[in-house]
Order: structure tokens, then C-alpha cells, then sequence
């Protein structure tokens, strides 16, 4: 049982954390993982593609 509940909280956390890469994405962000959006200091590339 208590099987089920820790695989449903795993879960649970990876599908908040894909709603909040896609909500992040369709409002256009580019570098999600970066603190300010790659506005200073940030390893990701800030060109558009």
C-alpha cells in the first residue's frame, strides 16, 4: 500500500513539474532553470532561434 502512495507523490510532483515547463514555455520564457530569465549571469544561449 504504501507502495502506491509514494509512486502517486512521485507522479504528482512530476506532473506539477511539467504544467510549470509548460506554462513557462506558452508565456514565452526561454531559459525556465535560470533565476531573472537569463537577463544576467546565465549559461543558457538568450538568442532566439
Amino acid at each position: 500500500m504504501i507502495d502506491f502512495i509514494l509512486l502517486a507523490v512521485i507522479l504528482g510532483a512530476v506532473a506539477l513539474a511539467g504544467r510549470y515547463v509548460y506554462r513557462a514555455k506558452k508565456r514565452g520564457q526561454k531559459c525556465i532553470g535560470c533565476p531573472g530569465g537569463c537577463s544576467g549571469g546565465c549559461s543558457c544561449s538568450s538568442k532566439e532561434k
